[in-house]
Parts: C-alpha cells; sequence; structure tokens
C-alpha cells in the first residue's frame, strides 16, 4: 500500500467520523429543541387549565346578582363596541329578520332580499333541471344561500371593510305596465345613503326581460370608500348542478369576460386573476350565465373553486370583486345583470344603454377560425329548420347532408389523390424493391418523389382538402355541446341530445369510460372503425413497405376508434349522433366515387403525363434531401472506419 492510498483512506475516516460527530451534535440539538417546546407547550397547557379552573371557581363563588350584573356590564361593552365599528346608522340595520320580495315576468321570477338588498334567486321559466333521469325542477341560476352583493365600506380607519351585504334594506316596490322597480335603501351614516334600483323588465322581448336593470345610487359616501375614486362590489354566488354529466357541465362552467373587444376566459385552476378594460363579466354555466356589465368599463378581481363530485351540491363557486370607476360628482352608477340561457338569438340582440352587448360572445363558438362557420351556416340553418318544425334529431340530419355537400369537391380531390397513389403502384413496389436497405430510405424518399414529379402526383393532394375540412368538422364539434336548443329534446332512444344517452347502466365505473353504455357514441365508434378500414384499403398501396406501416394500420384502424368511444361516451349524443351520420356518409360517398372512378384509366393518364418544369420548391426539396443523403454516407463511413 502506497502512501498516497494511505493518505486517501485517512482522510475518508476522518471525514465519515467528522461527519457522524456533526451528525450526533445535531441530533442533539434537535432533541433539546424539541424538549423545550414540549416544556413551552406543557407550561400553556398547564396556564389555560388553572385559569379556566379558576374562572370555575369564580363562576361558582358569584351571586346570581353579581352575575347578572357582569353579563350587563359585557352585554354594554360588546355594543359599545359594535355601534362604534358599524356606526350607530349601520348598527341599527344589523338585525332583524330577512324579507324577501319576488318578482316575475314572462321568462323568469327573481327573488329579492331586503338583506344586503340583492338578488338571491332567479329562477328560468321555460328551462327545467336534471333530477336523477329525468327533468322536473325549473333551471335556478344561483344556489341556495349562496348570493352575495355588497359594497364594501371602512369607518375609524378600520382594515377589514364593511360590507353592505350584511344590513338590513328598506324595499320598495313599485309595478308599471312593462316593468317592475326594486328599490332597496341603506341609511349607511347621519348623511350619507345607498339605494340599489332593479328594474325588471316584461315587455315580451327576451332580449330585454332576461336582463335586469341596477343602478347604484349614493349620496356622501366618499368618506367611507378606500379610494375616493371607485366603488368596490363583491358579487358572488354557486351554480347548482342543471345538466346530466357533472363533469361536461363542470368543464364547461368559468368565468368569462370581454376587454378590449376580446372573450377571454380564467385559467382553470380558477385562481385569482387581476382584469381590466371590462366591458362585461360573466359567471357562466354550460347552458345559462349570469353577467354584470357597466356603462364605461371596469375592473374586476375574479376566482373559482370547483366542487370535487356531484355530491357537494353545486358546480363552481364564484367569487368577483368589481372595482368601478368613481367620483365624489357621481350621485349614480348604471350597471346591468343578465340572467338567462347561452342562446345565440336572444344574446345576439342584448342592449344595454343603446349599445350592444355582445353577450353572443360568451358561447363556445370555436373562434376567429371556425366562429364565423357556427354564426353565418350553422345557426341560421340550425334555426330555419326548427321554425319550420322539424324535429332536432331530422334537424341533425338535414345538416350533415348539407355540410357533406359544401365539402364534397374537396372529398373527390382526396379520394382522386388516394386513386393517382393506387395507381402507380408497380412504380412505387418496384422502388421499395430497389432500395430494401433501411440505410437508402433517403434515396428511396427521392426515387419516390422523382415519380410523382414525372406522373403529375401532388404528395399534398390528398392531405390539403383533409385539412380544409377540419375547420368545418371542429365548428360542428363546438356547435353540439353548446347548442342550447338541443336540451330537453329527444331523438330514438335518447331522452336529451344535450347530453349523453345511456342504454345500459353499469353497476360499477370503467377509468375514462363512465358507468353507462352510450348507444349513439358504441355506433359512432363502429362507424369509425368502418370508415377507418376502408380508408386504409385504399392507402395501402402507398405504404406498403413503409417503415411504421403495421403501427400505422393499427393506430388508425383499431386504436381510434377505441379511443373515440372512450372519448365520446360521456359527450352530447346529438355530437356522436352528428359523427356517426358523418361517416356514413361518407362512406357512402366514397363508395360511389369509387364506383364510377376507373383505376386503369387513371393509371392510362398518369403514365401519359408530361412532367412539368420543377418548381423551386421541389428543386430545394430535393436538394435537401439528396445534401442529406451524403451526409448519412458520409456518417456512415466514418462509423466503419471507426470499427
Amino acid at each position: 500500500m502506497d502512501k498516497k492510498t494511505i493518505i486517501g483512506i485517512v482522510l475518508m475516516v476522518a471525514v465519515f467520523v467528522g461527519f457522524s460527530f456533526y451528525q450526533s451534535y445535531e441530533m442533539g440539538q434537535q432533541q433539546e429543541i424539541l424538549k423545550e417546546r414540549a416544556k413551552k407547550e406543557q407550561a400553556e397547557r398547564a396556564q389555560r387549565i388553572a385559569e379556566a379552573e379558576a374562572e370555575r371557581m369564580l363562576e361558582e363563588s358569584m351571586t346570581d346578582e353579581e352575575r347578572a350584573l357582569r353579563d350587563s356590564i359585557e352585554l354594554v361593552e360588546r355594543t359599545n363596541a359594535e355601534i362604534y365599528h358599524h356606526g350607530a346608522a349601520l348598527y341599527a340595520a344589523l338585525e332583524g329578520d330577512s324579507q324577501l320580495d319576488t318578482v316575475r315576468n314572462d321568462v323568469m321570477s327573481v327573488v329579492f332580499d331586503n338583506r344586503g338588498g340583492k338578488i338571491v334567486d332567479v329562477t328560468l321559466n321555460n328551462y327545467t333541471r336534471y333530477d336523477d333521469t329525468e327533468r322536473t325542477e325549473p333551471v335556478k341560476m344561483i344556489a341556495p344561500g349562496s348570493a352575495k352583493m355588497g359594497l364594501q365600506l371602512y369607518r375609524n380607519n378600520s382594515k377589514e371593510p364593511l360590507n353592505t351585504n350584511d344590513y338590513l334594506f328598506t324595499p320598495h316596490i313599485a309595478e308599471y305596465d312593462d316593468h317592475t322597480v326594486v328599490t332597496m335603501s341603506l341609511r349607511v351614516d347621519t348623511d350619507a345613503a345607498i339605494e340599489y334600483v332593479y328594474t325588471v323588465y316584461n315587455t315580451g322581448d327576451a332580449s330585454r326581460d332576461y336582463l335586469i336593470d341596477f343602478t347604484i345610487k349614493q349620496s356622501g359616501i366618499d368618506h367611507l370608500l378606500s379610494s375616493p375614486d371607485r366603488l368596490t362590489l363583491d358579487w358572488s354566488n354557486r351554480s347548482m348542478q342543471n345538466e346530466r354529466s357533472f363533469q361536461n357541465e363542470s368543464m364547461a362552467s368559468n368565468i368569462l369576460y370581454m376587454s378590449d373587444g376580446d372573450t377571454d376566459e380564467l385559467d382553470a385552476s380558477g385562481e385569482e386573476e387581476e382584469l381590466e378594460e371590462l366591458k362585461w363579466l360573466a359567471l357562466k354555466q354550460q347552458y345559462f350565465t349570469s353577467a354584470l356589465m357597466a356603462e364605461g368599463s371596469f375592473e374586476a378581481t375574479a376566482s373559482f373553486k370547483t366542487a370535487k363530485d356531484e355530491t357537494v351540491g353545486f358546480i363552481k363557486e364564484y367569487n368577483t370583486e368589481i372595482s368601478i370607476p368613481h367620483s365624489a360628482a357621481d350621485a349614480q352608477h348604471n350597471l346591468a345583470l343578465y340572467y338567462g340561457p347561452n342562446d345565440f338569438k336572444i344574446m345576439k340582440h342584448v342592449e344595454f344603454k343603446g349599445q350592444d352587448a355582445d353577450l353572443e360572445e360568451i358561447i363556445p363558438m370555436g373562434g376567429l377560425l371556425i366562429g364565423w362557420w357556427n354564426k353565418i351556416v350553422t345557426i341560421p340553418i340550425f334555426h330555419w329548420l326548427s321554425d319550420h318544425g322539424l324535429s332536432f334529431g331530422l334537424i341533425i340530419l338535414v345538416l350533415t347532408l348539407l355540410v357533406k355537400l359544401v365539402i364534397l369537391p374537396l372529398t373527390y380531390k382526396s379520394y382522386m389523390s388516394t386513386a393517382k397513389m393506387r395507381a402507380v403502384r408497380p412504380e412505387l413496389e418496384a422502388i421499395n424493391a430497389k432500395y430494401p436497405n433501411p440505410d437508402d430510405a433517403m434515396k428511396k424518399q427521392q426515387a419516390t418523389m422523382e415519380l410523382y414529379q414525372k406522373v403529375g402526383i401532388s404528395p399534398m393532394g390528398g392531405c390539403l382538402p383533409l385539412l380544409i375540412q377540419m375547420p368545418i368538422l371542429w365548428a360542428m364539434f363546438r356547435f353540439f355541446p353548446a347548442s342550447i336548443e338541443l336540451r330537453g329534446e329527444g331523438f330514438l332512444w335518447a331522452n336529451d341530445l344535450s347530453t349523453y344517452d345511456s342504454v345500459i347502466d353499469l353497476p360499477f365505473s370503467i377509468p375514462f369510460y363512465g358507468d353507462h353504455v352510450s348507444l349513439f357514441a358504441l355506433l359512432m365508434a363502429l362507424a369509425l372503425f368502418g370508415y377507418s378500414f376502408l380508408t386504409y384499403k385504399q392507402q395501402a398501396a402507398t405504404t406498403a413497405g413503409q417503415p411504421g406501416a403495421g403501427v400505422m394500420k393499427f393506430m388508425m384502424v383499431y386504436f381510434m376508434p377505441v379511443m373515440m368511444l372512450f372519448f365520446f361516451n360521456n359527450y352530447s349524443s346529438g355530437l356522436c349522433y352528428y359523427y356517426f351520420l358523418s361517416q356514413i356518409f361518407t362512406m357512402i360517398i366514397m363508395f360511389a366515387i369509387r364506383r364510377s372512378v376507373d383505376d386503369e384509366k387513371v393509371r392510362a393518364k398518369l403514365l401519359a403525363h408530361k412532367p412539368k418544369k420543377k418548381s423551386r420548391f421541389q428543386e430545394r426539396y430535393e436538394e435537401a434531401l439528396r445534401q442529406q443523403q451524403e451526409q448519412m454516407t458520409v456518417n456512415r463511413e466514418q462509423r466503419r472506419q471507426r470499427r
């Protein structure tokens, strides 16, 4: 053993021994800290016991007169503290029984509570919610006991605000021919007062009657505000479960807002966000919305919590803090509250202070890329057909046919591209036989591109038509789950096309699938399997011999239908029905085109094709392939030399 080895061993032993001593010292210190903490907790516990015992002995030693005097003094002290905290006017409005008043029009019933001067219940007359397996109760926009609407006020430099939601307002109701005015008044100080004025309309126009005008009037409250340039209004509630699928309703419920003409929503986590320059703020459910808008822009802080499951009794808990620009000269602030359905026909015509509210942007139509198709084509056709008395099952059938007719030229072009690929199958097989070595993959690809250029085949000829169709297909995917018109509408065995159909209720839940069997989802998956199988057979000529062809067949023919079955089992049966029809019609169209196209004539035409001059893109692409092939050759040669 040499000198260096001995030194190394000694150092290792020294480090090990030193670390052991250090660890023992740290453990000793930690134990001392724990002992001190235990002693402190024991002493505090003993002190609490002693104080409780002393209080008990004092209580036993006191006479009834002494106890009454003590209680009286404590009551006076608490009352004085409360009066100081709230102020005499608000303290007087703190105690008492709530009074509920109901105002009705043709579309809804609105319940006002003078505790907070707020709306505590909105029942929609024309819509029902799910109860177990059927629709029995009317839709309620607010879960009982969850409504909060109050201004924040500050007294005596307090850090915690008072909230008008806690005080009793004085209600007054005045009825007129086409509207009812509910006024809630609250004296907040000697020379300060607040009024909430709600106007509920009954004009026969749904876009007007679902909108409640809400005016905040104030006098002398500037000294009670946290900042003289804004009013802070808390607006919160919970949304009840109104639909059959808790999961789908929860995913579709969120806080949406319009800022600078753009609509956005809170992050899926629901964490608090600060929002600026708002035109409106919406507490959105799957098919219904509570929205607040103001004359002029406002700011808000918003967040929501999601219920863990359907046993909780609600879907989302919404919390918002509205900040309204204010000055001492502003005697009132004009706002409005929309409580109603996410119906494009209604929301499109909602106006506030003579301007379009743009509430229809709340409905998920697919954004700028595909939303135009739903707004200009799908919705007008859908409504026109429903206005002519067709059942919604037939409407979906007609709509599917119309979509297929629109994209028929693209479908034909895509099929012809596949037919051309099939026509040059002998040449493709010859290329595969010429380059069987995987190292020659680039040469094989280059030879294939030269063949395509020679006979006039575009490699993107089959992909581009499919890509052009995708926005339309995606538009329909967005339309059906968001279409309130399908709510409660049955077809065949489906009681409600807006939610899943269940032909078998399972006694257990399958992960990612659910506890039921949706027949429309199953039919859709079978139709997709049939379409994928036929499509793959047609494309087999172009994929034969290519790496990964077996994997592609498995993914396309088998995996995709099963995955779609699991994904759509809990989705709208109307959407599954549409996709089922779409696949069936597509297969019929493909069969008809197949019968009308002569592959021999296609091949003869391709072989007689005179190649055009290569485009710059083709030249650059072939040059890139050539350089890549040369680099691969160099790399292989270098590997051989290293061996």
